[in-house]
């Protein structure tokens, strides 16, 4: 799912801690707009997801709940 709103606060809340999508994409070696492709949810890598979200102190699953149901039934549980 395509979600602008969520790529926007992911950027601001990176930009808050000093670092960008780019930075991400340099760490990991790859093309700055793939970062952004999944971001934005064109496109799936638990690898950038994993990223982000440990650049941000979270997990994947706090931020594209949607891609990670599994998840969100195990603590639908606890």
């Amino acid at each position: 799912m395509i979600d602008d709103r969520r790529h926007t606060r992911i950027k601001s809340a990176l930009a808050l801690k000093g670092l960008t999508l780019s930075s991400i994409a340099r760490d990991l070696g790859v093309a700055p707009g793939t970062v952004s492709i999944v971001s934005r949810g064109f496109r799936r890598s638990r690898r950038i997801e994993t990223a982000i979200a440990t650049a941000l102190g979270c997990r994947p699953a706090d931020l594209w709940p949607e891609r990670y149901l599994t998840h969100r039934r195990e603590e639908a549980r606890k």
